[in-house]
């Protein structure tokens, strides 16, 4: 079987879950530097019990497979794998979030997909510590 059709079950399958208010979030996707997920391990490097995605068995079994996505020009198909990923991982998450998403580009996964579930789901109340409507008003353009 193909890396890419492995990746597909994997995003589709494996676990994405974790536990109330320890979800963290980066956006690197068309910037020009990682700096915001710099920022997210730094932030992980001193907060026992936050997760990002690719800290779950969904995210690492990726990472084994070498999948990871750059910044300033990101694979397409290995963004739809990680989009499908990231979508189960917000409908799984509850409580607060906490985003190292400074400008996102609306092309995002965190803009275009993690975001909207986001606002959609009733489990999340804050983004940050702000109300997650109220933060999300910076990404409407």
């Amino acid at each position: 079987m193909n890396k890419l059709k492995i990746a597909w079950q994997i995003a589709a399958n494996e676990d994405v879950s974790t536990p109330e208010n320890s979800v963290v979030l980066y956006s690197i996707s068309y910037q020009p530097t990682d700096a915001n997920k710099r920022k997210a391990m730094e932030f992980l490097s001193s907060h026992r019990g936050f997760y990002t995605l690719d800290d779950t068995a969904c995210g690492k079994k990726l990472m084994e497979l070498g999948l990871e996505t750059g910044n300033d020009n990101p694979n397409p198909e290995l963004l739809k794998i990680w989009a499908t990923a990231s979508r189960r991982f917000i409908l799984a998450a509850s409580g607060n979030i906490t985003a190292f998403v400074d400008n996102a580009d609306k092309r995002s996964t965190f803009v275009s997909v993690e975001l909207p579930l986001i606002l959609q789901n009733d489990k999340i109340k804050l983004i940050n510590g702000t109300e997650k409507h109220k933060f999300a008003v910076q990404f409407q353009w």
